[in-house]
C-alpha cells in the first residue's frame, strides 16, 4: 500500500517534527490538533509553539477536526504516552477498519502498565497497531537533518509499506516486527536518560556516565529478554542508539530532567521545568515490570524511588555504589 495521506494526531514538538516527514516524503498530510485557537493560529502563521524557527510547509493541512484527520490512508499517534488512550478512544468512532494507527510516544501506560501498541489494540479495536521509535530529536528531524528510526508492526507487510511511505532522503525508518522490543527499548531508556542526567548534574564525570550508560543498558537487555524482545532489536536503532542518544544530549527532556536533580532541584519542580518528559511517568512502571518479570534493574529503580520522591538523590547515588560487585 502506498498510505498517500497521513494524519498526524498531535502538533507538539514530535507530531509537528513528523508532519515535515510524511510532506518530504511526498504523502498528503493532515496535522491535527486538539485546540480550535490553537488549529487556527497555527493554519494562519504557521509557526510552531513548540519549535521555534520552524515553518510549517504551506501544502500540511491543519484542523481541529478529528474526523478529517482520521479520514488517511495511515494515522500517526504523536501524543504523550499517558494520554494516548484518550486521543485513541475519541478516535475509534472515526477511523476506518483496518487502517494502521502508528504509536509515536516512547512509554508505557501508568496503572494498566500497557504497552503503546496494547492501548491502541483496546481503544481502536478496528487498527492495525504499529510502533515508531528511534534516536531521533524533533528539532533536528523538524529541520530536515538526517534521522533513522525503526517502525515495527507484527505483519511484515504493513511494516515495510509504511517505512516506505515515510522514507525520505533524510529519513530512513528501518522495518521490523519486534514489536515489544521496539516498545521496551524506547521506554525504558528514557528513565535510563534520567540517570544519566543525574551523573551529569552532579559532576560526577565520564567515567561514571560511560559506566552508567553501559550498565543501564545491560538492565534494559535483560527486561527486553524476559519479555520476548529480540536481541539484535535491543542492540538497534530504537534500544541503544536511542539510549546513546538521550543519555548524552540537553535535547533529550529525560535527561535535562535528571541534570535538574543532579544540580539539586526538587523532583516536583524538576519535572515542572521539564514538560513531558516520559521518564517521570514510566519509571514507576518499569520498575514494577521488572520486580514481577524477577529482573535485576537497580538503576531504573533508584530513578522511580528518586522521582517519586521516595528516596533521596544522595541515599540513591550511594545505593548504587555499594552494590557487591559481581561479574559483568
Amino acid at each position: 500500500m502506498a498510505f498517500d495521506h497521513i494524519g498526524i494526531l498531535g502538533a507538539g514538538a514530535w507530531g509537528t517534527a513528523l508532519a515535515g516527514v510524511a510532506q518530504r516524503a511526498g504523502r498528503r498530510v493532515t496535522l491535527w490538533l486538539r485546540n480550535d485557537d490553537k488549529a487556527a493560529r497555527l493554519q494562519r502563521t504557521r509557526e510552531s509553539e513548540y519549535l521555534a524557527g520552524i515553518k510549517l510547509d504551506p501544502r500540511i493541512a491543519v484542523t481541529a477536526g478529528l474526523a478529517e484527520a482520521a479520514a488517511s490512508d495511515a494515522v500517526l499517534l504523536a501524543v504523550p504516552a499517558q494520554s494516548l488512550r484518550g486521543v485513541g478512544g475519541a478516535l475509534r468512532a472515526y477511523l476506518a477498519a483496518g487502517t494502521p494507527v502508528i504509536a509515536c510516544a516512547k512509554g508505557i501506560e501508568r496503572g494498566s502498565r500497557k504497552f503503546m501498541t496494547e492501548v491502541i489494540a483496546e481503544t481502536v479495536p478496528q487498527a492495525r497497531p504499529a510502533i515508531l521509535s528511534g534516536p531521533s530529536f524533533a528539532a533536528e528531524v523538524a529541520r530536515g537533518l538526517p534521522a533513522a528510526v525503526t517502525l515495527a508492526a507484527h505483519d511484515e507487510d504493513l511494516a515495510a509499506d509504511l517505512s516506505a511511505a515515510l522514507h525520505s532522503p533524510t529519513f530512513r525508518p528501518y522495518q521490523s516486527t519486534d514489536v515489544r522490543g521496539v516498545e521496551i527499548g524506547g521506554a525504558t531508556k528514557n528513565v535510563l536518560a534520567i540517570a544519566a542526567g543525574i551523573v551529569a548534574g552532579r559532576g560526577l564525570g565520564a567515567s561514571a556516565a560511560a559506566a552508567l550508560t553501559t550498565r543501564g543498558f545491560a538492565e534494559l537487555s535483560r527486561l527486553g529478554k524476559a519479555l520476548g524482545a529480540r536481541p539484535e532489536t535491543l542492540v538497534g536503532l530504537s534500544g541503544l542508539g536511542d539510549l546513546i542518544l538521550t543519555c548524552s544530549s540537553e535535547q533529550s527532556r529525560n535527561f535535562s530532567l535528571g541534570l535538574a536533580l543532579g544540580r539539586g532541584t526538587a523532583p516536583k519542580e524538576a519535572a515542572a521545568m521539564t514538560k513531558l518528559a516520559e521518564g517521570v511517568f514510566t519509571a514507576s512502571v518499569v520498575a514494577e515490570m521488572a520486580q514481577a518479570a524477577e529482573v535485576e534493574m537497580p538503576i531504573c529503580a533508584a530513578v522511580a524511588a528518586v522521582v517519586d520522591g521516595r528516596l533521596d538523590l544522595d541515599q540513591a547515588i550511594q545505593s548504587l555504589l555499594m552494590r557487591p560487585v559481581g561479574m559483568e
